[in-house]
């Protein structure tokens, strides 16, 4: 579906702003690729281009990839931006670029949606979802692209149904230059975690895609040409168990016709190993890594975070579970919390050992708008708004600085190339083999498979193994896969690696924030104008 009665023409400039080097974003592997130059295409401003009127010429940059330049401000009639908190102090550059050019500038997503108040210079704040302040954004564009005498606030009251949604315009991103491809099948998470703001921006009763759409939409990344990976970006994939459970068939029937060229990835609450019939039905569809948000190992705070549910079944057992299905975790750790103690980063590094997991997102607490957090913090006189030299928004229960070393240490120790590797030859004797196991298929033997292949090895034999400075932990397991013949494990989990290695060495150096979520507010404001 598309914006629609809408006669004249108005060209649009959607631009993604870059993000901050962070824990997430892997820009330490792309050397190591054919290629790849930025993470995932950003569904949300792509659903935006898609959705224009079918006329109105439409050009994405994602400045991740490439900056936008003049030429493209002096093309267009209007400017899309879209972002999250951590990207503000560039969505914020690209406004005062496109004022420069006395452009109107309109900015949707999560983290207007959430503090509108964050972006005073922007002509147009679309707080909410696709729907019918979306109409009416595009319908005064329309009407007069240029900027208004004062700032336009559009709140959508009516959401577009998901199952209307277009497909987001892959077509108009460089797809082949992404470390992973994404998708979107639901919006919203029927929890109520504390620090989480996904209930209040999007809601507790998940809305979602039809299977249709999921697989026209795989079809699409598939022609634009994506390789290796899909991520589904939805906040908890079994949000909506029967859903879940409903989609697999699709995907497994999609898998079979295009031949598994294809793994997927997806995040969900640690309860679904609970539901052995949906890890099956995902298995058979090639998921093979999990994300879930166990945060802390200690019960006493997973109760006061309101995440019971992460202790349904016992963490080392789900852990077990999910491993059984062939399916890698990765997890979110936090620290940070009220009931942390002082030894609690021996504990956290007690429990890496313990489960295997290779890679933790191990962050500090952030209280974000729109959060129960954010409003208990808020009551107890403990939410830091003006201090530019903390890395957390939170006034800590342990003394800030003991709470920064302990990240700084247990990013420093989890990420040791020599630990980091043991977890990954784990995973690969105990995990991967439980993994689905489909013939080659002829996509997979074709030259371009092959060549990308070669082109990793080079790049890791040499950036790795030749200039790097923990060759010789490398070598010791690249040439135990070389050995086995698991050449496709050891580019996999090397890619992922040396991100860990490179970034956790900053981290405990002092040179990245210790909070991932959102950058020192104070910082990111920058003005437009």
């Amino acid at each position: 579906m598309r914006a629609e009665g809408i006669e004249i023409t108005r060209r649009i400039l959607c631009v993604f702003p870059k993000y901050t080097s962070s824990f997430g974003t892997f820009e330490y592997s792309y050397p190591l690729t054919d290629g790849v130059q930025a993470f995932m295409p950003p569904q949300g401003l792509l659903l935006i281009a898609a959705y224009m009127p079918e006329h109105w010429p439409v050009r994405f940059i994602d400045e991740n990839i490439k900056p936008a330049t003049d030429d493209d401000f002096k093309w267009a009639e209007a400017v899309f931006v879209s972002g999250m908190h951590i990207q503000r102090p560039q969505m914020n550059d690209i406004c005062r670029r496109a004022h420069a050019h006395n452009l109107a500038v309109a900015i949707g997503g999560p983290s207007v949606s959430a503090c509108p108040e964050y972006y005073p210079s922007f002509d147009y704040l679309h707080v909410g979802e696709l729907g019918d302040a979306t109409n009416d954004l595009i319908a005064r564009i329309a009407s007069d692209p240029s900027r208004p005498p004062e700032q336009v606030v559009l709140k959508t009251a009516d959401r577009l149904d998901m199952t209307k949604f277009p497909i987001p315009a892959y077509e108009l991103a460089d797809i082949k230059h992404y470390f992973l491809g994404s998708i979107q099948y639901s919006s919203g998470c029927p929890y109520q975690c504390e620090f989480c703001d996904i209930p209040g921006l999007y809601g507790r009763n998940p809305r979602l895609k039809s299977p249709e759409q999921i697989t026209a939409e795989l079809d699409k990344l598939l022609e634009c040409g994506i390789a290796g990976s899909v991520y589904f970006v939805d906040d908890n994939f079994i949000g909506n168990r029967k859903a879940a459970l409903d989609l697999m068939p699709h995907l497994i029937a999609w898998q079979k016709k295009t031949g598994f060229v294809i793994r997927f990835s997806c995040e969900a609450t640690l309860n679904i190993a609970k539901r052995p019939e949906i890890l099956a039905q995902m298995r058979e569809a090639f998921f093979a890594t999990i994300f879930c948000g166990i945060e802390t190992p200690d019960p006493e705070a997973l109760r006061a975070m309101k995440k019971d549910h992460n202790m349904m079944v016992p963490i080392l057992e789900a852990i077990e579970t999910l491993n059984s299905f062939g399916m890698e975790v990765v997890s979110g750790i936090i620290l940070g919390l009220d009931t942390d103690k002082p030894e609690t980063g021996r504990n956290l590094l007690h429990f890496i050992e313990e489960t295997k997991i290779p890679l933790l997102t191990i962050n500090l607490l952030q209280a974000l708008p729109q959060t129960p957090l954010w409003d208990r913090l808020k009551r107890e006189g403990r939410l830091i708004e003006d201090d530019d030299g903390r890395d957390s928004n939170v006034d800590f229960v342990m003394p800030y600085d003991e709470v920064v070393k302990t990240w700084r240490s247990c990013m420093g120790a989890a990420y040791q190339p020599d630990k980091l590797l043991e977890r990954f030859e784990f995973q690969i004797t105990n995990t991967y083999p439980n993994r689905l196991k489909p013939a080659v298929s002829r996509e997979q033997l074709s030259w371009r498979y092959i060549r990308m292949g070669l082109v990793m090895l080079r790049n890791i034999f040499w950036k790795v193994g030749v200039l790097g400075d923990y060759k010789k932990v490398f070598w010791k397991f690249a040439l135990r896969r070389l050995a086995r013949g698991e050449i496709e494990y050891l580019i996999s989990s090397i890619m992922v690696a040396q991100h860990l290695i490179m970034f956790s060495r900053d981290a405990s150096g002092g040179q990245t924030n210790a909070s991932y979520y959102s950058l020192k507010l104070q910082q990111a404001s920058v003005p437009a104008e």
